[in-house]
């Protein structure tokens, strides 16, 4: 009779403590995806600018694969595009997810010289 009552004691403890596992993987699965998002968003925001697309198409198409809430920015370094995107992460907390991709400009890649490092463009001289 002394065990009375240990198997409601152990349940007691036991099952929040799965059902913080639980949501704690939930989470994590659900931060993991905001981040794959918003990488795919700034590789489609830099495909798009460095096609010579207008800015607002380049944003437009980050804009549309991003998380809900990310902001996005746009932007030109010399040959190379820069598109950041950056979104809360879902759930408690205030953390931040973010993501850069960078494309070379095409208006560039035929310019005499070709890409820093790289080879010469077609028709360049050696």
């Amino acid at each position: 009779m002394a065990d009375r009552g240990s198997v409601t004691a152990e349940a007691a403890v036991a099952v929040p403590a799965l059902v913080a596992f639980a949501l704690t993987l939930v989470w994590g699965l659900a931060a993991a995806a905001a981040q794959i998002q918003c990488v795919d968003a700034a590789r489609a925001g830099a495909r798009a600018a460095a096609r010579s697309e207008p800015r607002a198409a380049a944003l437009a198409a980050a804009r549309a694969s991003a998380p809900k809430g990310a902001t996005v920015t746009v932007g030109r370094t010399g040959e190379l595009w820069r598109v950041r995107v950056e979104a809360p992460l879902p759930g408690p907390g205030s953390l931040t997810l973010a993501s850069e991709a960078v494309a070379a400009a095409e208006d560039t890649l035929d310019a005499p010289g070709g890409l820093p490092g790289g080879p010469p463009a077609r028709g360049a001289a050696p």
